[in-house]
């Protein structure tokens, strides 16, 4: 065996190899770069546009239900205070005209809705039609089929809306208020930071009376609320009940209330439209431990400390709360 031979080394093989070697290094670090710049991203108009297209369709699902003659009103139960929680064939239907053509439109964001329905029970359905861009998975949405369930079935349709919210972070940012009902149906938006509504802005200018202060509250969950407000605020402030979320943070807006409480559980699908609009007019809505709310997490769909929401004078009446 002859172990004294040379070596001879091919440079166009040592070539070869250093430049695979490059080019594999090469190919790891842009794909890196890649994945990073292909992240699912969303733009926030289409979400406005989006939502207001949903809450109109299911706007019309909820107006033919009830043109039907036909809700077939059942009960999902009772609330904490034991009043009723209905639900009819207009929240199903509207539930699939606003869930479906979201998530079909927008696959990878997160939709939370206050009812559920399967895609095979509901008629097949187009995506929508559609610019600050977000990463997608920043994004969730709230949507409300039927606002004011409870009202619906009373014939109160006044008080029926049909809701979405795009919240980025948590935050409340595009809201979405319709109401399907009345002369003419009325679409109210607010996206925080750009503008609102045309006719949500005329509404807006609407001097506060201070004189007369007024706080809205709820009709069906009321709870032991009015005494709170009465211990809170003294026996100037008058108290009026209404019915859904929706209208009552738009009294907020129009300036026909001076505030919006609630001291009780609440379902953040009722409130997140609302929230977003009243920031958008520069308000706010917070618990009555003067926190914002958040709406990032889709596993926690309750707010468990009332809301207090008001266009003007919030801080100083936060305070009336934190003395109960």
């Amino acid at each position: 065996m002859n172990f004294g031979g040379k070596i001879r080394i091919n440079k166009l093989g040592i070539c070869i190899i250093v430049g695979a070697m490059f080019l594999f290094v090469y190919y790891m670090t842009s794909n890196k770069s890649s994945n990073l710049e292909t992240k699912s991203v969303v733009s926030l108009k289409k979400l406005l546009i989006a939502s207001i297209e949903a809450t109109v369709k299911g706007g019309k699902e909820v107006v033919d239900v009830y043109k039907s003659s036909k809700l077939n009103e059942r009960s999902k139960g009772k609330t904490k205070e034991g009043v009723n929680d209905p639900i009819t064939d207009a929240d199903e239907k509207s539930n699939c005209a606003m869930f479906y053509s979201l998530t079909h439109t927008f696959p990878d964001i997160k939709v939370v809705s206050e009812e559920v329905s399967s895609e095979s029970d509901c008629r097949t359905l187009q995506t929508l039609d559609l610019d600050e861009q977000v990463l997608s998975s920043e994004v969730t949405m709230w949507i409300d089929p039927l606002d004011a369930t409870k009202e619906f079935t009373e014939n109160l349709l006044e008080y029926v809306t049909t809701m979405a919210c795009v919240a980025v972070n948590g935050e409340p940012v595009i809201g979405v208020i319709h109401f399907p009902f009345g002369e003419e149906p009325k679409t109210y938006w607010g996206w925080v930071g750009k503008g609102v509504s045309e006719e949500l802005y005329a509404k807006f200018q609407k001097k506060l009376d201070d004189s007369h202060p007024i706080v809205i509250v709820s009709r069906s969950h009321s709870g032991q609320v009015e005494s709170i407000v009465k211990e809170a605020f003294g026996n100037s402030f008058s108290v009026i009940k209404a019915g859904g979320a929706g209208y009552k943070s738009l009294e907020v807006c129009s300036k026909n209330v001076t505030a919006y409480v609630h001291t009780s559980v609440i379902k953040k699908w009722d409130i997140c439209a609302g929230n977003a609009i009243i920031k958008a007019l520069g308000g706010k809505m917070t618990t009555l431990k003067n926190e914002d709310i958040n709406y990032k997490d889709i596993k926690n769909t309750v707010n468990s400390d009332g809301i207090l929401a008001t266009i003007e004078n919030h801080d100083k009446l936060i305070k009336h709360f934190k003395i109960i």
